[in-house]
């Protein structure tokens, strides 16, 4: 049984085709932040935490926050989406 169970080498070089990081906004200054809660424990704290210290220190202008279903779970694409459409930047929680 453990044989038919693959093995993945974080050593070894990745496959696949390399994946481009969106494009970066030179500052925040009256940007909308989205907040995607992964729905794990303490995600949401940290979540608020982060976007309370962008509001006063960058000057962000509206926060998005949305929720995953579940935290084992992929967010589904049409959430993802609709967060592409209506915030300028993003940040996934990762909670405990």
């Amino acid at each position: 049984m453990a044989s038919e169970l693959p093995f993945i080498d974080p050593t070894e070089p990745r496959s696949g085709n390399p994946v481009n990081p969106a494009a970066r906004p030179a500052d925040l200054a009256g940007k909308v932040l989205g907040l995607l809660d992964n729905r794990k424990e303490q995600a949401d704290v940290i979540l608020h935490t982060v976007a309370d210290v962008l509001r006063e220190r960058y000057g962000v202008a509206r926060v998005v926050v949305r929720h995953k279903e579940h935290h084992s779970k992929l967010a589904p694409d049409a959430l993802l989406d609709e967060m592409a459409r209506e915030v300028d930047v993003a940040i996934a929680a990762l909670g405990g």
